[in-house]
């Protein structure tokens, strides 16, 4: 009976830990669903109401999610994962030779976009708060759409890095951004989940759009309302 080397064995194998708390999660998933509402929304007078409501949780959520890089769990923390420009470069440089190195939660690659989303996303809201207020003029709306476009490249890079991470280290990243589970580590994993903080979240965030919309200007929510249910037949009709 060799239970030296069993337990060898069994210790040397992959276990999948709680990498992503819940409130890592309900801020990505919602990050992405207020990006992309607010630039799908961006062109339309008629849909105003939505994108300004969209503007504002994506700065509410990049408010919170700072804070909890600084507090949350041990994964979710800015000192864990941001790693500067040189280590990206290495993390880069053994992926191209089809080495990459494994982490936990985000490469230091993965990282740096991560840091980058958020300060472009700080200033789209910023950019498009002080325009909605009429502080500045064209320029400001100019640099607002400026901002929104070198986000959306950035989501872009993303996107296709996490799409070749997944291939490269043979783990759906998608899928552990909803499970919150990854390969690693037992000591590198986070204790809790923190549901309770994830739910306060999402009932803040809805209950925001809620207050929105019944305190939106006479007119304001049906004309938002009838834009997304009949802009593309109103555009035909334009056109005709």
């Amino acid at each position: 009976m060799n239970t030296g080397s069993d337990s060898h064995v069994e210790a040397a194998q992959p276990r999948q830990v709680l990498v992503w708390d819940a409130p890592v999660r309900v801020f990505h998933w919602l990050m992405v669903l207020s990006f992309a509402g607010a630039w799908l929304t961006a062109d339309s007078e008629r849909w105003r109401l939505i994108h300004v409501t969209l503007g504002y949780t994506m700065a509410a959520l990049v408010a919170f999610r700072i804070l909890w890089g600084l507090v949350g769990t041990r994964p979710a923390r800015f000192s864990s994962f941001l790693r500067g420009p040189a280590a990206a470069a290495r993390y880069l440089r053994a992926a191209l030779r089809g080495r990459p190195e494994h982490h936990t939660g985000h490469n230091p690659a993965g990282a740096l976009a991560i840091a980058g989303l958020l300060l472009l996303a700080a200033g789209v809201t910023a950019s498009g708060w002080a325009h909605y207020s009429d502080l500045g003029g064209h320029w400001l709306e100019e640099a607002h759409e400026a901002a929104a476009s070198l986000m959306l490249a950035l989501v872009l890079v993303h996107l296709a890095g996490v799409a070749v991470g997944s291939w490269l280290h043979r783990e759906n990243l998608v899928r552990a951004m909803l499970s919150g589970r990854k390969s690693g580590a037992p000591q590198e994993a986070a204790r809790r989940a923190w549901r309770g903080v994830a739910a306060i979240m999402l009932v803040a965030v809805v209950g925001f759009w809620v207050v929105q919309w019944n305190s939106a200007p006479a007119g304001g929510a049906d004309a938002a309302l009838s834009g997304l249910a009949g802009g593309r037949h109103h555009d035909s009709d334009d056109e005709d």
